[in-house]
């Protein structure tokens, strides 16, 4: 049975979807100005992979995930290239569908635009206003009064005069209140505008995820996610405004991620600490930074760096080189190893005891195929990639992964067989330090041999 930590009430629980078999889950997406960087692409993995389980575990679900594409960097961004936002946009949200691809996460089943969705987001103000929970100030702004929402704070934990105290001591004069916030914000000159019966403008940050989860979702949904940095005042200003408006409820579980660290800050655009995820890749398999954020608890704390990376790769070339050179086969039939990885995941999507799980098989697998048939290893070497698959995992070819792609300065597969077989031709020649400089040459280009009865092989490190 599913667990999951739901941030509203800082505890498991037991996973009771609204509608039996479907699931509902809408999770906060990038604000696009920039290439994403590791922080976003934690994002991305690990909903991507609480949809592969959910799936995987039998449900139907409706995803969304927005994207956010007006606001004030945008804008900033925008005049600052002398580009239309329009394309600046339209050229980041490529670029981001271009990092998912190569990180292998799904789609969302949505991916709704800000300003696609004005008309809903007009809709929802103008009934926060109707109900007088919201109010214009003097610059034009339209605000949400949050000492009308008796809720304000529990996804935080803290109450209004608690987070007064962190705020300036001066009350903006055009605001009531200083928590207030704004959900529209007035026309500025050389600023994109929407007409309004307040007047024109275009919406403040925090209204977009409530009109479009509510109208592409319903007023009632299962989980909402998104980074631990969004849990204030993002999400509960989100839970203010939708609740405000709708009077109810409006999501059952709450789920945040834990963010990426470098030297002990959080990775940010804003401390200008990022790499972006297309930097990365320069160096590292896709799979490995997959591999990275998985090896943690989805909640916890990341530490970013070379070193975790080279394990990541490390780890994952001991679970390929236990599928390496194994038949064909179907996946074994439900085991111990399958429950183990089901009852990992179930708690909280743990997805580090299941890779342990993962680690267990491999070794397994190792064993066996030394001492009974291969066809019992094969067996287990197909549930080994199945499993793996379930984390978005183990999508290679075991030979592929080794043997990779040649580089601008290294060698092709072609090149080094060749090399191979000279090395082979000096060896039955007894030319014994010829071989050993051809080998020597290949392991300075990257590449591992390996001598076994069957020839050699090679790998990439």
């Amino acid at each position: 049975m599913l667990h999951i930590y739901n941030s509203l009430t800082r505890q498991k629980e037991v996973f009771k979807p609204i509608e039996p078999q479907q699931v509902r889950m809408y999770v906060c997406g990038m604000t696009v100005y920039d290439y994403c960087h590791l922080g976003h692409a934690r994002v991305m993995v690990v909903f991507d992979t609480v949809y592969r389980y959910l799936k995987a575990s039998g449900y139907a679900v409706d995803y969304v995930r927005n994207i956010t594409d007006i606001d004030d960097k945008i804008i900033k961004r925008a005049a600052d290239n002398n580009e239309p936002i329009e394309a600046l946009t339209q050229r980041f949200i490529d670029a981001m569908h271009e990092d998912e691809d190569s990180l292998n996460v799904m789609r969302p089943d949505a991916e709704p635009r800000a300003t696609d969705n004005v008309p809903e987001m007009l809709a929802m103000i103008q009934t926060l206003l109707d109900k007088g929970m919201a109010y214009q100030g003097k610059n034009g702004d339209v605000y949400y009064d949050v000492s009308k929402f008796n809720g304000y704070g529990k996804l935080s934990g803290r109450k209004l005069d608690e987070l007064r105290a962190g705020e300036r001591v001066a009350v903006d004069e055009v605001k009531d209140d200083p928590l207030d916030f704004v959900l529209w914000k007035a026309v500025k000159p050389g600023e994109p505008a929407w007409d309004a019966p307040w007047g024109q403008g275009r919406p403040g940050w925090h209204i977009e995820c409530s009109a479009m989860s509510q109208k592409l979702l319903g007023d009632h949904f299962d989980i909402h996610g998104g980074g631990s940095d969004l849990q204030f005042p993002h999400h509960e200003n989100e839970i203010a405004q939708s609740e405000g408006c709708i009077g109810h409820k409006h999501v059952n579980y709450w789920m945040h991620n834990g963010f990426i660290r470098v030297n002990d800050e959080k990775m940010s655009k804003s401390l200008n600490n990022f790499f972006t995820i297309r930097e990365v890749l320069r160096e590292y398999k896709a799979a490995d930074i997959r591999f990275f954020i998985l090896n943690s608890h989805y909640r916890s704390q990341l530490n970013y760096g070379t070193d975790q990376l080279d394990a990541a790769h490390a780890s994952l070339s001991r679970l390929y080189t236990a599928m390496r050179g194994l038949p064909e086969s179907l996946p074994a039939a439900y085991t111990d190893y399958e429950k183990r990885f089901i009852a990992a995941m179930d708690d909280d999507f743990n997805t580090p005891e299941a890779l342990a799980v993962l680690f267990e098989l491999a070794s397994d697998i190792n064993r066996i195929r030394k001492t009974q048939s291969d066809a019992t290893a094969a067996s287990l070497g197909a549930l080994l990639q199945r499993l793996g698959n379930t984390l978005g995992l183990l999508q290679d070819d075991p030979e592929s992964w080794f043997k990779g792609n040649s580089t601008a300065d290294g060698l092709d597969a072609a090149s080094i067989e060749a090399l191979i077989q000279q090395r082979l031709d000096a060896r039955k020649a007894k030319q014994w330090a010829e071989s050993d400089r051809i080998r020597d040459e290949l392991k300075a280009q990257g590449v591992i041999l390996e001598d076994n009865a069957g020839g050699t092989t090679w790998k990439r490190t």
